[in-house]
């Protein structure tokens, strides 16, 4: 015989009631999903209910049924279905259901945007429009064109009033050189090497014509030719040798270092571009420091620094011009081999050191700890670099708005 189990009706509190019949409530909360069974009636059910009034929990633990919950934003509406049943509920990524709108002022629906309300509103503004990295400036380039310019006047007016003031060569020889002094010299061996020179030079100009920033790159060159003639029209006045070589012809002095007679030979030594081999430079006294050897030098690191890494050839016979042309310098005892040391150890330094500030954003403040930045042309520096956004890239295109079919945009060509 069967007892007949008749059902026992208990009075439970609301609160408890709730607590057992919510599967919300009953449900083992935790930030990576809960333990229920689903909704629905079922003497599983019951024992579960069971359990909960007695205070056991063995009848939840055997459930069998396993599903994550995704938790809901306060006032948000309920879905029956989870749309990432993985994502933790303290996770701070979310993606927005399609049924979800924002309205224009940046709220969501069923959420109060307001005081009190635990919701926060972040205004963000709207983004700025980015800066090119590599600027042309035009106008900058001019202003250092107008920089290099200006010295090397300076350097022509500093010549020619030198002149005056070189010793006499009938009284002081020319002073001991380890190297002048055991090479008979050659005059021809000076135009060889200002025939060197309009080569490098040339070369240099045509990397950069072709160079995609050409803007920037010519824009330091002027900037490093015009600190170079500035220093130079300084060091060749305050000390005055005596002519190195016996045989190079001097103009007469004129005993006079009027105005006039210094424009005159200043526009005559412009008008030959410094060099001797066309018959305008017969001044002589411009010794410290070389002037033939810092437009070679400065030529080849023209060449190597902004001219392609496949172009290894090009390096070496640039490197391989630079040395002859020094040396045939010295072979026509155009300069004191003082000078030609100076002139290199001042133009390889100065250009490393403009490129490593150039090249590197953080040494173009100035900081306590940055030393360069008290470099006398710094100042200087900061100005025309300020807006350069990096390494210049070895980046090249053609400069000419014809033919139109060598217009179209390459890639970085820099191997």
């Amino acid at each position: 015989m069967h007892k007949l189990r008749l059902p026992v009706k208990v009075e439970l509190p609301s609160a408890l009631t709730r607590m057992v019949l919510d599967p919300k409530v009953t449900s083992l909360h935790s930030d990576y999903g809960s333990f229920d069974r689903p909704l629905g009636g079922g003497e599983g059910h019951e024992r579960d209910v069971e359990a909960a009034v007695d205070g056991s929990s063995s009848g939840m633990a055997q459930s069998s049924d396993i599903y994550q919950r995704q938790p809901l934003l306060p006032g948000a509406p309920t879905k029956s279905k989870d749309k990432w049943s993985g994502v933790a509920s303290g996770s701070d990524y979310y993606e927005d259901d399609e049924e979800e709108k924002i309205d224009g002022l940046g709220r969501h629906p069923g959420i109060t945007n307001g005081p009190g309300s635990g919701v926060i509103k972040i205004d963000i503004p709207a983004p700025l429009r980015e800066e090119p990295r590599f600027p042309k400036e035009k106008w900058k380039t001019f202003i250092a064109f107008l920089f290099m310019v200006v010295n090397f006047i300076l350097t022509t007016a500093s010549l020619a009033m030198v002149h005056e003031r070189v010793p006499d060569r009938n009284i002081y020889g020319p002073l001991p050189d380890i190297v002048l002094d055991n090479i008979t010299a050659q005059d021809w061996t000076l135009n060889v090497s200002e025939v060197l020179i309009m080569i490098m030079s040339n070369s240099a100009m045509v990397f950069i014509i072709f160079h995609k920033h050409r803007f920037i790159v010519i824009r330091r060159i002027f900037l490093l030719m015009g600190l170079l003639y500035m220093m130079r029209s300084i060091t060749m006045y305050v000390t005055v040798l005596p002519v190195a070589s016996k045989t190079y012809f001097c103009s007469p002095k004129a005993n006079n270092t009027s105005p006039l007679l210094v424009t005159k030979r200043v526009l005559q030594l412009i008008s030959g571009f410094g060099l001797s081999i066309n018959g305008k430079h017969t001044y002589c006294g411009d010794y410290i420091y070389s002037g033939h050897t810092v437009v070679l030098v400065l030529s080849y690191l023209i060449i190597k620094e902004y001219s392609p890494r496949r172009c290894q050839p090009i390096h070496w016979l640039g490197g391989l011009t630079v040395f002859v042309g020094i040396i045939m310098v010295l072979v026509a005892h155009g300069h004191y081999t003082v000078d030609v040391l100076i002139a290199y150890y001042l133009t390889t330094r100065l250009w490393y050191i403009y490129h490593t500030l150039a090249n590197n954003p953080y040494l173009k403040q100035n900081g306590p700890n940055n030393f360069l930045a008290r470099l006398w042309w710094y100042p200087i520096f900061k100005y025309f670099e300020k807006n350069v956004g990096g390494t210049v890239p070895r980046q090249y295109n053609w400069p000419l708005p014809w033919p139109r079919r060598f217009l179209a945009k390459h890639p970085n060509r820099d191997s």
